[in-house]
């Protein structure tokens, strides 16, 4: 199970910080990332983390802004958020899968068929 948290409102150029706490699961060799949906725009995938190796990747749109990062010991995956526009405006999930083969590193992109599990959603808005 995944649970999603830390969205809100935000004035531009501010930060958040999302949490994804990932319980039922033993975090070894899984890639968990962060996507986000807007109304009326496709899922986009913005940031992973392998923690088989450590391996990050970012899209383009958050590069830069955003940083992902783990705790270990709490098996949360956070994703903070900088520099924050409205166009960052949306619902923000967390999913993982296994990691059979390399599915996190710069480059390669964060494709949501490719994800098992799920957490609900948390909403960010950024407005001023």
């Amino acid at each position: 199970q995944l649970q999603a948290s830390g969205g809100g409102s935000v004035q531009p150029g501010g930060s958040l910080r999302l949490s994804c706490e990932v319980s039922g699961l033993t975090l070894d060799y899984y890639v968990i990332s962060w996507f986000r949906q807007a109304p009326g725009r496709e899922r986009e995938g913005l940031s992973c983390i392998s923690t088989s190796d450590g391996n990050t990747y970012y899209a383009d749109s958050v590069r830069g802004r955003f940083t992902i990062s783990r705790d270990s010991a709490k098996n949360t995956v956070y994703l903070q958020m900088n520099s924050l526009k409205p166009e960052d405006t949306a619902v923000y999930y967390c999913a993982t899968v296994r990691e059979s083969l390399p599915l996190c590193y710069d480059g390669r992109g964060v494709y949501d068929y490719e994800y098992h599990y799920w957490g609900q959603g948390t909403l960010v808005t950024v407005s001023s």
